[in-house]
């Protein structure tokens, strides 16, 4: 590549051009350094014999900036390199990529560190409080000493255990459920990556079936165009065929587009570390066996982070009511302190009564009572709400497993053998391009069905993860593999 830069630089110096009509096209010599042809070589070594007479007349003029512009293109890089390859990511990778990047998780992070910060708050005992005051005593009567008076008093209220217990434990199940939501935050983002990456696996394998729908369509026009042109078949056959080409390209230029609306959304997910023309590996051929639905049940409720969230709360809203109860105690604090005037010094110590006479704290009971109630009744319903999911999602992982079977060992062969045997029999005349094209229409209705099939069979089991937060296992594998990558 390197001898052949300098062989069309070596012509481009010692060549120039004097005319308009001799003159060799920018774009031929520029196509010329890129290419690994022999036969563009030869090409340009036969130019350069046809026009050297007349180049050699005009060698100086041109001469200095066609050295500039030689060395130049012997540089490497220079005008030719090509565009980086798209890097290629695994579902771990950018599993991985997400945990580390996305915004909203950190958000989820950052209400924990909140929440564990509350219980600190919880756990922190009242201030005392110091009363300080200074002042002068002036006699109106004979015999009383004047001079400077103070009084300095102390208060300490009193933490009663069971309301510090109760506002503890209050504490530790809101740091629970700030835990939960950040696990139902990392599961949600992983279940909702893992539907982008095998949906864009689908519009790949879509892409690829229709750019060969649309070769083959192209050929098959211009195949019925040269036998229209020499009167073998009627010019409907070529307007036929034309129109199914034009639809045939116009499947691709969808698939494209969909492809970039994919992409688009895994950057949003990921975050902007990723290239725009990255790419994915994986695979929707999935073979793997599904658990039984009764173990994935269990797994449900034991593992679940939308049910440790209501259970969490359901033990926040029952230790606030606790609290509630408990505040309806008579707040005590003790204090004491001393009076001093000139003459003599007054040393006191007492208690106070805060007593509930007329509020009995009934409005805020009743509050934590009916916010007790509805989070139980919001537990129990993620529970119904949940066994109902997996078992939906249970059948149709089932019901498109079947659809796979059925589709790869059966109904795509016989289309397309049915396909093969329409081929054949068209090109040997027996059969029209109108049934030709119908046994394409079959093969390729069948071959789409089995696409979405089993892109329907990884999205029954990426659901099927998502309840029973399979997903959230992983990260910790997912970074293990960024670390490697």
């Amino acid at each position: 590549m390197f001898a052949r830069r300098c062989y069309c630089a070596g012509f481009f110096l010692f060549f120039p051009a004097e005319t308009k009509a001799s003159r060799l096209p920018l774009d031929f010599f520029v196509s010329t350094l890129s290419s690994s042809s022999v036969k563009t070589t030869s090409a340009l070594t036969k130019v350069m014999i046809k026009r050297t007479s007349s180049h050699m007349l005009c060698f100086c003029s041109h001469y200095c900036c066609r050295v500039l512009l030689c060395v130049l293109a012997l540089l490497p890089g220079f005008a030719f390199s090509q565009e980086p390859a798209p890097v290629r990511y695994t579902l771990k990778q950018l599993s991985a990529l997400a945990l580390e990047y996305n915004r909203g998780l950190l958000a989820a992070t950052d209400q924990l560190t909140a929440a564990r910060a509350g219980i600190d708050t919880a756990r922190a005992f009242p201030n005392p409080e110091l009363e300080i005051v200074r002042g002068s005593l002036k006699s109106r009567l004979p015999g009383v000493t004047e001079g400077d008076s103070r009084a300095v008093w102390i208060s300490q209220r009193i933490d009663y255990p069971w309301v510090r217990n109760a506002r503890i434990s209050a504490a530790d199940a809101g740091a629970d459920a700030a835990s939960a939501v950040q696990r139902m935050s990392r599961n949600e983002l992983l279940a909702r990556l893992r539907y982008r990456f095998y949906e864009l696996l689908r519009q790949d394998a879509e892409l690829k079936a229709t750019r060969q729908d649309e070769l083959l369509m192209q050929e098959i026009a211009y195949r019925i165009k040269v036998k229209v042109e020499t009167g073998e078949s009627p010019r409907f056959e070529a307007i036929k065929a034309d129109t199914e080409a034009l639809s045939a390209h116009k499947l691709v230029q969808t698939a494209e587009l969909r492809i970039h609306q994919t992409r688009s959304n895994i950057q949003q997910l990921v975050g902007t570390i990723l290239s725009p023309n990255f790419e994915v590996d994986g695979s929707l051929e999935d073979d793997s066996a599904l658990l039984p639905l009764e173990t994935l049940r269990a797994d449900v409720l034991k593992r679940s982070p939308e049910l440790a969230h209501s259970r969490a709360v359901t033990r926040q809203m029952e230790s606030l009511r606790n609290y509630e109860h408990h505040l309806r105690w008579p707040a005590l604090a003790v204090k004491g302190g001393y009076d001093q005037i000139p003459d003599s010094r007054d040393n006191r110590v007492g208690v106070m009564f805060t007593l509930p006479l007329w509020d009995r704290r009934s409005g805020p009971v009743a509050e934590a009572e009916a916010r007790v109630s509805r989070a139980r009744n919001e537990e129990a319903q993620n529970v119904f709400s949940l066994q109902q999911n997996l078992e939906t999602a249970w059948q149709q992982w089932q019901i498109a497993n079947s659809q796979v079977t059925a589709l790869h060992s059966g109904i795509v062969k016989q289309a397309e053998e049915a396909l093969r045997v329409a081929e054949a029999a068209y090109r040997y005349g027996e059969r029209g391009i109108l049934e030709y094209l119908d046994a394409q229409r079959v093969y390729r209705a069948a071959r789409n069905e089995l696409i979405a099939a089993r892109f329907d069979r990884q999205v029954a089991l990426i659901e099927i993860d998502r309840l029973r937060a399979a997903h959230d296992e992983s990260s910790q594998a997912s970074k293990e593999v960024l670390n490697e990558h």
